[in-house]
């Protein structure tokens, strides 16, 4: 899939050659000179008419008349040169990945000094293409009657570098890949409709992963939870068919198990609300309320890539949430793992119930850092919009490493209070020791306040992605629909974790 030679020869046969362009005023230099010349100086000509344009994001294409061995030359405007970053650099990599799908190439060819400066070398310019590669071209291929016309794709890319180690390079390229792609399993996992991914559906998927990176696999059937006494998470599972998984899997990366990160992923496949149901707008698309699930499976094929020297413990509760005789109501009381009961005061308020439980096994299987992700809550739609996803915690420290994860990642979060008010609102009950819905004001902040309650003393970071998980725009690095939001993000976190000291 990757290449990286020295010394570009222009009668190297490609199919397309790619070149970064920054807005510089001065003459050409290095390889984009030696091209101009081939051109007889009419591609400086074509940048000062506008026809190549070095401006941020701008996609060029030029045939090359037989003058040099590949057949076309993309050119991708970088904007001002003090101005590239890693994030800039691979949305301008994605917005030439998806011009290039649509030409049917199956080979391309970069010259890689071309998109480098002072400040952003050769290993940044490469790991930007590999993810980009993997996001920019995702598609959900859906479940139409296909075509009999053979599709081409986008299939291998070659770098050419003369100023940087020929193995980091490639090291670079196959991380950004591994990253890109991490985050399109997650994105096919979201974007599959309920009906074709139940509890057991993602409990296989789990257990494909884990042959294929060695992982410690474990799904407990509806009899071990009953009798781990799980009952938030089975109050859930009450109405439906489908039974009820709680997945878990461990890569241990160190030698002892200890400093252990538990990654904790709301994986309800369908949600009606429940007996507090959904409108019959508001339930459409509620195939994607297992976006935290997929977040973490993803990071999880991530991390079996990669191998950080870093213990991890996933933990997925998965279930559906239905209507039948048997479904959970409001006024019920549940008593969880942890054994605190909860008075259910509104039944869509399901997924801090199945985290509730799952939070506490994690801490069962020796997790001493915790980072949940869910599409929680509307509420965090109405504070932060569709492009931030909203973040609660017990611990600063733990935040801080989270936030420098997600801007690596270029995934936008934003951290919400936890006052003392959201926890009496949670503890405010007569009949149990805790309400799962006190109220819609500010009910991201009580639907976080609830979780903590389980997390209780273990360093812990809550990430609501309810806004992030889907999109409805394309965007440089992927198409409308799954988003694979927090993949990234948790396994950057997970790669670059530093533990606390307690």
């Amino acid at each position: 899939m990757f290449d990286v030679k020295t010394e570009f020869n222009f009668s190297n046969e490609h199919e397309g050659l790619v070149i970064g362009l920054f807005d510089r005023p001065e003459k050409f230099t290095g390889l984009l000179a030696k091209v101009d010349e081939l051109f007889d100086g009419q591609l400086r000509e074509l940048v000062k008419s506008g026809d190549i344009s070095p401006k941020f994001k701008r996609i060029n294409k030029i045939h090359t008349f037989g003058k040099m061995g590949v057949k076309r030359i993309w050119f991708v405007g970088l904007g001002k040169e003090k101005e590239l970053s890693f994030e800039k650099a691979r949305d301008a990599f994605g917005q030439l990945f998806k011009t290039i799908k649509k030409g049917n190439l199956e080979e391309l060819a970069f010259l890689l000094e071309s998109f480098t400066t002072e400040e952003f070398n050769g290993q940044d310019a490469a790991h930007a293409a590999g993810e980009a590669f993997a996001l920019a071209t995702y598609e959900f291929k859906g479940y139409k009657q296909k075509s009999n016309e053979p599709e081409k794709s986008l299939k291998s890319l070659t770098i050419y570098s003369d100023s940087f180690d020929q193995e980091e390079l490639k090291a670079s390229l196959t991380v950004g890949y591994a990253f890109g792609k991490g985050t399109n399993s997650a994105r096919t996992l979201v974007n599959t409709p309920g009906n074709l991914l139940t509890a057991s559906d993602m409990a296989d998927y789990a257990k494909e992963l884990a042959t294929t990176y060695d992982f410690e696999v474990e799904i407990l059937e509806k009899t071990e939870i009953e009798n781990l006494g799980m009952g938030a998470f089975l109050a859930v599972n009450q109405g439906s068919t489908e039974p009820p998984k709680m997945i878990v899997l461990k890569y241990q990366g160190k030698d002892d198990w200890k400093d252990v990160i538990g990654l904790v992923g709301k994986g309800i496949t369908f949600d009606t609300g429940g007996y507090s149901i959904k409108t019959k707008s508001g339930i459409v698309g509620m195939k994607s309320d297992m976006g935290g699930a997929a977040a973490v499976l993803g990071a999880m094929e991530i991390i079996g890539e990669l191998k950080p020297e870093q213990n991890v413990v996933a933990v997925i509760p998965s279930t559906d949430n239905m209507i039948s005789g048997s479904a959970f109501k409001p006024d019920d009381v549940i008593t969880s793992m942890s054994g605190k009961t909860i008075e259910v005061l509104n039944t869509d308020a399901e997924g801090r119930l199945v985290l509730a439980d799952a939070v506490t096994y994690a801490k069962h299987h020796g997790a001493e850092y915790l980072v949940d992700v869910a599409t929680l809550t509307g509420g965090v739609i109405t504070a932060l919009g569709l492009h931030t996803t909203g973040v609660m915690t017990n611990h600063e420290q733990l935040y801080e490493q989270v936030l420098e994860a997600s801007k690596e990642a270029g995934e936008r979060i934003w951290q919400l209070p936890m006052f003392d008010t959201e926890i009496e609102r949670v503890r405010n009950s007569k009949v149990a020791d805790l309400n799962n819905s006190p109220g819609s004001e500010g009910h991201a902040l009580v639907a976080g306040a609830f979780i903590a309650e389980f997390a209780e003393e273990t360093p812990w970071v809550h990430l609501d992605i309810a806004g992030t998980a889907t999109t409805s725009k394309e965007s440089d690095l992927g198409p409308a629909g799954a988003t694979g939001v927090m993949t990234r993000t948790l396994a950057l976190f997970v790669e670059r974790f530093e533990p606390i000291e307690k």
